[in-house]
């Protein structure tokens, strides 16, 4: 039977069944998203899905509630939210709509779980707190789309409905986003291995454009390379290589030279015609030619070498 209506509970809202709403609302447009917690509606029939509210998981009923005890768990013991049963029985059919390659879809639903639907998991479960992200604890998604949420003396019977279909398209740009990025990364993996292999034992990695490529780099072992180059508009620039994502330290930075440095200022320092920008943090430099950026990197190369 056709699904005509998502369910999932009145009132204050959280991150779960937000991020719930955003799957099943792509996979279901006609349906009618209903918030209550009446019996009627929050007792399965054919024609509904039933998430965050109902005191059940019962995937053939297309109930996926976790408050009830037990709650259900994943299969390392921890637990899940209502979007994290939702990512499990729909994500597949969700990446598909987004226009995932059918060969991609497993490994992109994987990583999307790992990565974001397990967090919102534990948040959700009081599993994690939400202060292991220190300073940035308010910024995190929960947090932002938590602060939607109607203020205590708005006393409009429709506040927190607003609200919610409020945070509903915002959450939705963040899920998807994300969606694109991995797809993304999925795609430049090829690219980034030819340019390993046709740069060989050069430090200088040179891409046909921007995109990602450290983590093809680590999977590579090509812990020779230390620069990056590649057009970016009428420009190019040349880059570093972060250690990791959770760091701003390079393997190897631009000269202490350079830092600051634009125009015939850079040109002065480098040497070189057509340097442009050289960022203070000495992570990014620009050049108006395909040979500025390389004898740029060139230079920055030499000067890593001279300094060890």
């Amino acid at each position: 039977m056709t699904i005509t209506h998502l369910v999932t509970h009145s009132g204050g809202f959280h991150a779960d069944e937000v991020l719930s709403s955003v799957v099943l609302t792509r996979l279901f447009p006609q349906a009618v998203l209903c918030r209550s917690r009446e019996r009627q509606w929050i007792s399965p029939q054919s024609d509904r899905i039933i998430y965050d509210v109902g005191g059940d998981y019962d995937p053939a009923a297309q109930i996926f509630d976790h408050h009830q005890r037990p709650g259900p768990l994943r299969e390392d013991g921890q637990p899940f939210s209502s979007f994290g049963l939702i990512w499990a029985h729909y994500g597949r059919d969700y990446l598909t709509t987004l226009g995932v390659p059918a060969d991609q879809v497993e490994a992109i639903h994987h990583k999307f779980d790992t990565n974001f639907v397990l967090p919102i998991d534990l948040l959700d479960n009081g599993a994690m707190e939400p202060s292991v992200a220190g300073p940035l604890s308010i910024l995190t998604l929960p947090t932002l789309l938590g602060s939607l949420k109607p203020v205590f003396d708005d006393v409009l019977p429709t506040a927190n409905d607003d609200a919610f279909f409020t945070a509903l398209p915002i959450a939705r740009q963040f899920v998807e986003a994300q969606i694109r990025n991995l797809a993304a990364k999925a795609r430049a993996v090829g690219i980034v291995k030819e340019a390993i292999a046709k740069a060989g034992s050069s430090p200088i990695l040179e891409l046909p454009m921007g995109m990602p490529y450290r983590s093809v780099l680590d999977q590579a072992e090509a812990d020779h390379i230390l620069f990056v180059v590649h057009p970016r508009g009428d420009d190019w620039t040349l880059g570093g290589i972060k250690l990791s994502g959770d760091t701003f330290d390079q393997r190897a930075d631009l000269p202490a030279a350079w830092a600051g440095l634009t125009d015939e200022a850079l040109e002065a320092a480098s040497g070189v015609k057509g340097a442009k920008f050289c960022h203070n943090a000495r992570f990014i430099a620009v050049a108006t030619t395909r040979e500025a950026i390389l004898e740029m990197a060139r230079i920055a190369v030499q000067d890593v070498s001279d300094a060890r």
